[in-house]
């Protein structure tokens, strides 16, 4: 059994994936801080770029049960709708922009972690860390 073939492992790395294009666009946006005109954006949830992924749908247990609905929306770039816009159209807040780049860090810093700590647990459980 190979554990790269995991769900678990496949989760953390789509969650670094989606981790590292956040930080893309963040990035940009706070090099884009005086800018004329920029529009910050950012990524879609991580809940919404799983899409369909995330598990499996509700079961009903009574036929009178709505069958329910799950929002499979994907868009990649969002631009977010800014209350606050320089005079020179600009609509970058540097503050938030900073707060969501710290975020993600540790959305980052998480699923390392997890990922390391669960191949070291399939290392030592196969024989490989004695």
């Amino acid at each position: 059994m190979d554990p790269m073939q995991l769900p678990l492992f496949d989760l953390a790395q789509q969650r670094l994936a989606w981790t590292d294009k956040r930080q893309e666009v963040l990035a940009q946006n706070i090099a884009n801080v005086n800018t004329p005109g920029w529009q910050s954006k950012d990524v879609q949830p991580f809940s919404q770029f799983l899409g369909g992924t995330a598990g499996p749908g509700l079961t009903r247990t009574d036929p009178q049960h709505l069958a329910g609905t799950q929002d499979t929306a994907q868009a990649s770039l969002l631009t977010e709708p800014s209350a606050l816009r320089q005079p020179d159209g600009n609509a970058v807040s540097l503050d938030d922009q900073l707060t969501k780049v710290a975020d993600t860090a540790t959305a980052q810093e998480i699923a390392t972690t997890l990922y390391k700590k669960y191949l070291s647990m399939f290392s030592f459980a196969f024989g490989y860390g004695q």
